[in-house]
């Protein structure tokens, strides 16, 4: 039985222009992917560092910083979004690119909504998902954009409360649209939180997948054929956990996986198979105190993609 069958579905979290034209609609037409992901860090990387970028930056030379980036990343989401067109107009559960409102505007309500709705607008793609931050800022946010007709793309999830605060702020709105919404569940940063704490290395570690399971299970249970789970930070950074680890272990009915590429070409020359936590999900996680770990990561996610959108806005006219 193919993954497809069951709903799964493989995005590839990863945006380059080169890439684009070359990789990106290779995976797509052998049915490697069906959708892909931004964020601040990813943008970061590919306009600092591909020349794929210089002749455009070059033109732009003497405009404000957030004004080239919003030129070179909105081209970019709009790209992937009419290679994706075909397919989200095939099934409109998936072939969606996502973009992140500015980071450094996370903590207010007002500007998010009004630079959501602006970049949507600008865009002007119907499979393009705006992402925001499941913050008490970002529930506001989610609701206001949801209502108005905009796919959401609720990202730096890692508690079981966050999911409920966003199917709280979504879930509640009536749209005829139908428009799609993911909850991004943050997973191998559990792990390499424990690795860094205690000094351990596990080649099976159990706590963000876990605690991705726990949250996908709310999200199921919530039964709104427009909310899907998406499992991102999926990637691997220790040569003692299998590559493709965070994939296989989190091949769910109704969800996603966001991967590198790396981790994405492992995947493809493996045979997919789903290891069956062996102990009870609950006791496991009653372990830990997942409130002050989930509220240290989703502050560390918030320093992370703060920083990579300040520095490239510093670097990027150079």
């Amino acid at each position: 039985m193919s993954l497809r069958s069951f709903g799964f579905s493989l995005w590839c979290d990863f945006i380059e222009r080169d890439f684009l034209d070359l990789e990106f609609k290779e995976l797509l037409h052998n049915g490697i992917i069906y959708g892909a992901t931004s964020n601040p860090s990813i943008f970061a990387n590919a306009i600092l560092k591909s020349d794929a970028y210089s002749k455009d930056k070059n033109i732009l030379k003497g405009k404000k910083a957030k004004e080239i980036y919003e030129n070179l990343a909105f081209s970019d989401i709009k790209k992937a979004a009419e290679i994706m067109l075909p397919l989200w107009q095939k099934d409109n559960n998936d072939g969606f690119i996502s973009i992140e409102i500015d980071p450094l505007l996370c903590d207010d309500a007002p500007k998010s909504i009004d630079e959501g709705k602006r970049i949507y607008k600008t865009i002007n793609m119907p499979n393009v998902m705006i992402k925001v931050p499941a913050t008490e800022a970002g529930f506001e946010v989610m609701n206001e954009l949801y209502k108005d007709g905009i796919n959401i793309n609720a990202t730096l999830l890692f508690s079981s409360q966050q999911v409920r605060d966003v199917l709280y702020a979504i879930g509640n709105n009536v749209n005829i649209d139908s428009k799609k919404v993911v909850i991004s569940i943050f997973v191998s940063r559990f792990d390499r939180f424990l690795e860094c704490k205690n000094n351990i290395k596990d080649s099976n570690p159990k706590l963000g997948i876990y605690n991705a399971i726990n949250c996908y299970n709310i999200i199921q249970d919530f039964d709104n054929p427009n909310i899907r789970a998406l499992f991102a930070s999926t990637g691997v950074k220790d040569d003692f956990i299998a590559k493709d680890y965070y994939i296989s272990n989190l091949l769910f009915k109704n969800s996603i996986n966001t991967a590198p590429l790396d981790t994405i070409r492992t995947f493809m020359h493996n045979s997919a198979s789903v290891i069956v936590p062996c102990d009870n999900i609950n006791t496991y996680l009653s372990n830990f105190d997942l409130q002050s770990i989930s509220k240290e990561l989703l502050n560390d996610g918030l320093k992370s993609f703060k920083t990579s959108f300040e520095d490239m806005l510093k670097n990027i006219s150079k």
